[in-house]
């Protein structure tokens, strides 16, 4: 058996410290630290963190030696090891370790010491009430099993071996608690953070929710309870999915009000987000690719899988909104036109695969640069468009359907956790569909083109329109305005000196023009302009005039003539077409549900 003892050193410090004990001992004893989470696919050697180490057995102290960027090594470790480990935790993505005055946050890949061999063995841990006066109102949250603890939750609990150990976040702080049960089983959200909100509102919606995915998978869950831990901020929006939890970051603004009984864009956007990790909890968590069965985490594991993953449960984390009823068959449309808009501005699709970008997510997806816009798509948003047209054309041409696929892959692999091979997904919908999508697959997965979704969504009677898009733009609605928008081609960032551009956009008019990004753009013809004050200046011109763009470049004013053009028609609307013939109708009753 395997004991952890957490400790909160130094909150002001941002320090924990943890002991890590171990019976028997190898003589060469080596110690490890994950390079990277599962769920997020780049490498963040957490062992990075560690500021100091020490190691004792019964007669006292043992050298300690570190051999890698990861990995230490004890000689002559007698029959009891104990080694501590003090860890800087000070990142307050749902991804790393956070402690301060006012909470603490850690996954356990950042804080537990694998010991090597002892891989499988059971798992004690000891999560000690701090003693700081701060501390005093403070509450432990986990899905991980108790052992014994008192009312906050501070005390033992146990996990199976060191896998389960780290697939369980904390949570310690002053939090708020909503309790609801979903299928029989007990589910929680603790939300960390200042906010204000109505539980009982979110606990309805939320077991509505859960409700769906439980069903959808043929249920009971695979978890004998689950727990949501978020985090209210006033900027921010992630999640990260776990076995039995997950940890999600989001915008205090989008919580519902007191009294509220709408469900503004905000808290649709806070239930989607809860959508999609709780997904995952079958899709990823269980449902996995053969690579990650078991996760190797001291090295990166390529996969051209992860569109299934990420893509077809971002196609349904707000399509469960809908058959919960959450959101209606319009807001629902909304939301697709924005995920298709997010697409469509992405000139990348046309340079990556979605197999391609699968592939790269370690070194292009999670380490964006000035270019990724123009080079690269994202496996989450077109990975959720193919998801869709798949499900349009299984339920078009077969008597199948992708819900039906998701349950048999969760019977067939989900279950087992077996994992499934590379072409296993592709084989599988071929199997139970009966048809032959071989030239599907190949455009979808393998190819840059675009895909034909206006003509498929036209036979499920929704009209798909492309728009400009506008300065205020959220996507996914109709047009307001009727003069033709010009643009840049640009994406930027405002600072007090001006507009830092980000991306340059290829083929657009700054890029034709010689601007790169990293330019700082502090003029237009002859005019200072900021973020707010772009929009005018466009205004004053038609497209083809030329005129002169100030920058500075490094610390040299440059000055560059660009030649406007109308922004480019790549803003999505969906619409029910409540005209189309009596199959396009049908089809879509059995799809949106009206």
């Amino acid at each position: 058996m395997i004991k952890y003892d957490v400790r909160l050193a130094n909150l002001d410090q941002h320090l924990f410290e943890v002991r890590c004990q171990i019976s028997d001992p190898g003589k060469e004893q080596l110690f490890s630290m994950p390079s990277w989470i599962p769920g997020s696919y780049v490498l963040r050697e957490f062992a990075r963190h560690v500021v100091s180490i020490s190691a004792e057995n019964e007669q006292g102290p043992v050298e300690i030696k570190k051999l890698s960027k990861s990995i230490w090594e004890c000689k002559n470790s007698g029959s009891l090891l104990t080694v501590a480990i003090k860890v800087f935790a000070f990142d307050l993505s749902v991804r790393g370790a956070f402690l301060d005055g006012e909470r603490g946050f850690f996954n356990g890949t950042c804080l537990f010491l694998s010991p090597k061999g002892k891989e499988k063995d059971p798992v004690i841990v000891r999560l000690q009430r701090p003693e700081d006066s701060r501390c005093k109102n403070w509450q432990v949250a986990t899905a991980m099993n108790t052992v014994e603890v008192d009312d906050a939750g501070f005390g033992t609990y146990r996990a199976t071996d060191y896998a389960e150990l780290i697939d369980h976040p904390v949570e310690i702080s002053k939090y708020s608690d909503i309790f609801f049960v979903a299928a029989k089983t007990p589910h929680r959200l603790v939300i960390a953070g200042r906010h204000r909100t109505e539980p009982k509102r979110i606990a309805e919606d939320l077991k509505s929710l859960c409700e769906a995915h439980i069903d959808f998978f043929g249920g009971p869950p695979p978890f004998a309870n689950y727990l949501f831990l978020g985090l209210a901020v006033g900027r921010g929006y992630g999640g990260l999915e776990h076995g039995s939890s997950s940890s999600l970051i989001f915008s205090r603004d989008d919580l519902p009000k007191n009294g509220d009984i709408s469900r503004s864009i905000g808290y649709q956007r806070f239930l989607s987000l809860c959508s999609h990790e709780y997904f995952h909890a079958w899709n990823i968590k269980r449902i996995k690719p053969k690579v990650f069965a078991p996760y190797q985490l001291d090295r990166r594991v390529h996969t051209r899988l992860m569109w299934v993953f990420e893509g077809i449960t971002s196609y349904y984390q707000d399509l469960m909104l809908l058959r919960s009823k959450l959101i209606t068959p319009k807001e629902y449309l909304v939301r697709l036109g924005q995920l298709l808009t997010r697409v469509y501005r992405s000139p990348g699709r046309f340079k990556q695969s979605l197999t391609d970008s699968s592939f790269d997510a370690w070194d292009k997806l999670y380490k964006p640069n000035a270019n990724s816009a123009n080079s690269t798509i994202s496996y989450y948003s077109k990975g959720a468009l193919v998801a869709l047209m798949l499900d349009l054309t299984l339920r078009k041409e077969s008597t199948t359907t992708l819900d039906q696929i998701m349950r048999v892959l969760w019977e067939r692999f989900g279950q087992s956790e077996q994992g499934i091979e590379e072409d296993g997904f592709e084989i599988l919908v071929q199997e139970l569909s009966g048809l032959n999508l071989s030239a599907f697959f190949d455009l979808a997965l393998r190819g840059t083109e675009d895909l034909p979704l206006v003509d498929l969504l036209r036979e499920v009677a929704i009209d798909m329109q492309f728009r400009q898009s506008l300065y205020d733009d959220v996507s996914g609605l109709p047009e307001k305005e009727t003069i033709p928008r010009l643009d840049l081609g640009i994406r930027a960032q405002s600072t007090p000196k001006g507009l830092k551009l980000t991306e340059v956009l290829h083929n657009g008019p700054c890029e034709q023009a010689g601007l790169s990004p990293g330019d700082l753009l502090i003029a237009l013809d002859g005019l200072q302009v900021d973020q707010s004050s772009l929009p005018s200046r466009l205004e004053q011109f038609d497209a083809g005039e030329t005129v002169s763009a100030v920058v500075f470049r490094d610390d040299q004013l440059r000055e560059f003539k660009v030649t406007l053009a109308e922004a480019k028609r790549d803003t999505c609307v969906l619409s029910l077409n409540d005209s189309s013939d009596k199959k396009a109708l049908r089809l879509r009753k059995a799809w949106l549900g009206k």
